[in-house]
């Protein structure tokens, strides 16, 4: 297994709650670590909630 981190732009598309469903999902199942950043960006009240 790769110990590195994998960093994820939760800016681009749709950038919300789906996208870190599936990027922690994918992590579990890789066993790689994961990093979200400007998650919900493009959002009147970004980040999460």
């Amino acid at each position: 297994m790769d110990s590195a981190v994998v960093e994820i732009d939760g800016s681009v598309m749709e950038g919300g709650g789906q996208i870190l469903r599936v990027s922690a999902a994918l992590s579990c199942i890789s066993g790689s670590s994961i990093k979200i950043t400007k998650i919900r960006a493009g959002r009147s009240t970004p980040g999460l909630r």
